[in-house]
């Protein structure tokens, strides 16, 4: 599912699943307890998304997709009602209805569609002065 090894991760780091490739774009899960989980939609927005853009170092944020456009996780939700201001340096420092603490299903899952990173890749180009 992830091309390259991932560091463990810690209580709050957040990542991106099925973006097609890139890894600026997909359902957004968050590490809790020891798993990764989803987040809800339920108040989801570009304010929202844009904490987990800058979280993830992929620019601003072009959309904040609901109803699990990237496909639904698994267990467990870990955030609903997340409302961020779009100034929080992560997506755990927005106020939310509490770890693990939702009314959702995973039809409801979160995304983010963030400006870096599109998952190209583009060869070197050497410029030349001419003679």
């Amino acid at each position: 599912m992830y091309p390259f090894p991932t560091a463990p991760a810690d209580d709050g780091d957040v990542r991106l699943v099925n973006g097609g490739g890139s890894t600026c774009s997909g359902r957004v899960e968050i590490f809790q307890r020891g798993r990764w989980g989803t987040v809800c939609d339920d108040d989801w927005g570009l304010n929202d998304a844009q904490v987990v853009c800058r979280q993830m170092g992929c620019g601003r944020a072009l959309e904040a997709p609901m109803e699990a456009r990237f496909g639904p996780g698994g267990d467990p939700i870990w955030m609903d009602d997340v409302e961020c201001t779009g100034s929080e340096a992560k997506l755990g420092e927005c106020q939310h209805s509490g770890i693990g603490l939702h009314n959702c299903r995973h039809t409801e899952d979160a995304g983010v569609v963030c400006e870096g990173n599109c998952g190209l890749s583009f060869g070197v180009i050497t410029l030349k002065p001419r003679n």
